[in-house]
């Protein structure tokens, strides 16, 4: 059975691999931040199933819990060229009364360069590091500060 490793980088400093196997194929048993991941193939829609989690996690810094028991399974597809659609739905008969779905829709630039994540961990001097965005945030507390 083959085994695929996907690398899924965000905009999060903890920039981490995630293993996503084939059906079937799970690589341990021990429960783990990330969980294990098989995924497959439904017409053109990537469906992920994530079982093994540890007991203690939260899935958003507002500390909604995700257990043990917790499955996420989440269905990417790209329903137009510059659209990326991702639903997750979480079931966790521990930590929730009933399974929820969360579905974004996210902009997919190809064929372009991934950016370089900064770090702004008490950064005093946002400004100049070009950005529109840390420029605006920057001139915004500036003029808090007056």
């Amino acid at each position: 059975m083959r085994q695929t490793l996907h690398r899924f980088p965000d905009e999060n400093p903890f920039d981490y691999k995630r293993q996503i196997s084939d059906p079937g194929y799970i690589t341990g048993s021990n429960p783990t931040w990330n969980g294990y991941s098989t995924a497959e193939w439904d017409g053109d829609t990537l469906v992920v199933h994530t079982i093994g989690f540890r007991d203690d996690l939260w899935l958003d810094s507002n500390g909604n819990p995700l257990t043990e028991s917790g499955k996420v399974t989440e269905r990417i597809s790209r329903p137009n060229f510059g659209t990326l659609q991702v639903e997750m739905t979480i079931e966790d008969p521990r930590g929730y009364t009933a399974p929820w779905t969360v579905r974004l829709k996210q902009p997919l630039v190809l064929d372009s360069d991934m950016l370089d994540y900064y770090c702004l961990e008490n950064e005093k001097d946002a400004f100049h590091m070009g950005s529109s965005w840390t420029q605006t945030k920057a001139g915004e507390a500036k003029e808090k500060a007056k």
